[in-house]
């Protein structure tokens, strides 16, 4: 399996979503891919309107070639008091996404996605975390495509299993040469 994260990326184009996102973002979830790993979407609607208005989670439309795939948020992994994150450093973000077109599924774009938004996100912090579903090989695939690696599977904060996903930052300290060693002293 490649690793995305190393190859180019195609031009993903991820902006805020608006009110104006709500009725695609309801037909998103009401496939049957999502099915199980996200809420209704009058609760998840609901979600999202509380976060707007907090502005703890920063959710984005991501597009394509101009063309609204799928959802992406990303917050402060302790902000909501997750234990699976505990142990992370403060600073850590966390994300949730989902693939909502099903014409870009099985195309390579969540990996693609993923990685080109781990990029921005390392700009900012040198941990991301996820945490799918155990059983949601699919999303654990693409995860691991884009530069995740998995960490361990824990309870989350409403008794079910998660596989806890981490994608640490490369360094970007340039290596300093070793100074020259007198051999002879």
């Amino acid at each position: 399996m490649h690793n995305l994260a190393l190859l180019p990326m195609p031009s993903y184009h991820f902006r805020p979503i608006t009110r104006s996102d709500f009725p695609m973002f309801r037909t998103w979830l009401s496939h049957p891919h999502i099915g199980g790993w996200w809420g209704d979407g009058s609760t998840e609607l609901a979600l999202v309107e509380d976060d707007m208005k907090t502005g703890l989670v920063d959710m984005w439309i991501v597009e394509w070639d101009d063309v609204p795939f799928a959802f992406i948020q990303d917050y402060n992994a302790h902000a909501f008091g997750a234990p699976q994150y505990a142990g992370f450093p403060d600073n850590a973000r966390a994300i949730d996404t989902f693939l909502g077109e099903p014409s870009f599924l099985g195309c390579g774009h969540g990996a693609g996605y993923l990685a080109a938004r781990l990029s921005q996100l390392h700009a900012q912090t040198p941990v991301v975390l996820t945490d799918p579903s155990p059983e949601n090989t699919r999303a654990i695939r693409a995860y691991a495509a884009a530069g995740f690696h998995k960490d361990k599977v824990v309870r989350c904060e409403d008794g079910d299993f998660v596989q806890v996903m981490v994608s640490r930052a490369l360094s970007r300290q340039t290596p300093q040469p070793t100074p020259p060693q007198d051999i002879d002293k």
